[in-house]
């Protein structure tokens, strides 16, 4: 991993864990020493992740991690809605070869529940939804949406943090998202996907 790699890996999963939240200001210096590379790959770092909405850079002092505005927090929401009903119908024909790893994600993510890692969850819950999403065989979408679920983890992990029944919630419905793809219908399993991402809306306090 090259020293920007490493940087960039570090305020990213930072912001994406909640330890460093929307409205905190990182100075290069800060985060150069913190990982141990100088300032060159932190600016380059934070040059990519304003490229990708998670901050707001400053020329030669740092960024601000920015916080989701109502408007984008509604537009990230609609457009997930759109993949993954259109995922979840492309990936129909293919949904034995996914099952294995949503089952895998699926375990994870009780496991985590009952331990209560908030961050942990996140992402399993992350990759439960990739898996579907990849299924569906269209790689400029896969991109597009992994970006989207960067956008949506900051926005709604910390209405989740120390929330065990909405975890509980989370958990229960991809169940059975994973029981309709064994044994339900295609018509059955689209329709539950658009409704989780509702259930998610609500998560953002958007509704």
């Amino acid at each position: 991993m090259s020293a920007s790699d490493k940087a960039y890996e570090h305020v990213k999963t930072g912001i994406l864990a909640g330890d460093i939240p929307p409205g905190t200001f990182v100075t290069e210096g800060r985060l150069a020493e913190e990982i141990g590379v100088s300032r060159t790959p932190v600016r380059e770092a934070l040059l990519r992740l304003q490229a990708e909405g998670m901050v707001e850079l400053f020329p030669k002092k740092g960024a601000l991690v920015t916080a989701p505005t109502p408007r984008e927090t509604q537009e990230i929401f609609e457009a997930r809605a759109l993949i993954e009903e259109w995922a979840a119908a492309q990936m129909w024909p293919r949904r034995a070869d996914a099952i294995p790893a949503l089952r895998a994600h699926l375990d994870e993510m009780a496991d985590l529940m009952r331990t209560g890692d908030v961050s942990a969850f996140s992402a399993a819950d992350r990759a439960f939804h990739e898996v579907i999403v990849d299924a569906g065989s269209n790689s400029v979408i896969s991109r597009q949406y992994s970006h989207l679920r960067d956008r949506q983890i900051v926005i709604v992990a910390g209405n989740l943090r120390g929330d065990k029944p909405r975890m509980t919630a989370s958990l229960r419905q991809h169940r059975e998202l994973l029981h309709l793809l064994e044994s339900g219908t295609k018509s059955q399993f689209v329709r539950a996907c658009r409704e989780h991402v509702d259930y998610a809306v609500g998560l953002a306090g958007t509704r």
